[in-house]
């Protein structure tokens, strides 16, 4: 066979790659993973009776921006290290952004704030009990997450399955603002941080087993 003839064998044979694949089963993934969330969030905890009123004031927004912003820096981490080869660069700033934006918020407000009151707006009324619940709803979402990213081929496992893990924390913590109570940057900064570092933390050490490709 002539080399043009082979050329002209192989370029017919060419299948187009869909390149919104990957995109589609990551939404796919966290669609299913949060109303899996939202079911259980409404069948143990139950939505804040008075959501219609706090869902009209900026604070509850900016509640919900904390983890949505996480859940969009991590998806940007995710693009990275789902290829082999790829720098994570200054992806890992995005992730961490949201936290700092909280703690310096968290801090504006206990400046402010008469010294009898800060251990209030740090604790609030549910510390014992938040990170935890987080890490409840994250149980629906954390297997969706790693199915999500098998379809990639992570190099660095432990980092994959951490970055996975926060995908499904903060989209875990989006839902639990339905039910929760507090409205101090000061509680979010502890309390929602650790409830979503957990699952991060699980999907560590989890990786290696479980994107093993």
């Amino acid at each position: 066979m002539k080399t043009d003839e082979l050329i002209t064998l192989l370029s017919n044979q060419v299948t187009r790659v869909d390149r919104t694949v990957v995109s589609r089963r990551f939404v796919q993934a966290l669609l299913l993973g949060a109303a899996g969330s939202l079911v259980l969030m409404s069948i143990v905890f139950g939505v804040r009776h008075d959501i219609g009123i706090v869902a009209r004031t900026g604070i509850f927004w900016a509640k919900l921006a904390f983890p949505l912003a996480t859940g969009i820096g991590a998806m940007l981490v995710i693009d990275r290290i789902g290829r082999p080869g790829a720098r994570l660069g200054y992806s890992w700033a995005i992730v961490a952004l949201p936290f700092a934006a909280v703690w310096i918020a968290g801090w504006l407000v206990l400046d402010t704030a008469d010294s009898t009151a800060r251990w209030t707006l740090v604790l609030g009324h549910t510390w014992r009990t938040c990170p935890f619940n987080i890490l409840l709803l994250s149980v629906p979402t954390f297997p969706a997450a790693i199915w999500a990213m098998r379809s990639l081929a992570p190099t660095r496992l432990r980092l994959a399955g951490a970055i996975a893990g926060l995908l499904a924390s903060s989209t875990a913590t989006i839902v639990y603002c339905l039910h929760c109570p507090e409205m101090s940057p000061a509680f979010w900064g502890v309390w929602y941080a650790a409830g979503m570092l957990m699952p991060a933390l699980i999907g560590a050490w989890l990786g290696p087993r479980l994107l093993r490709w």
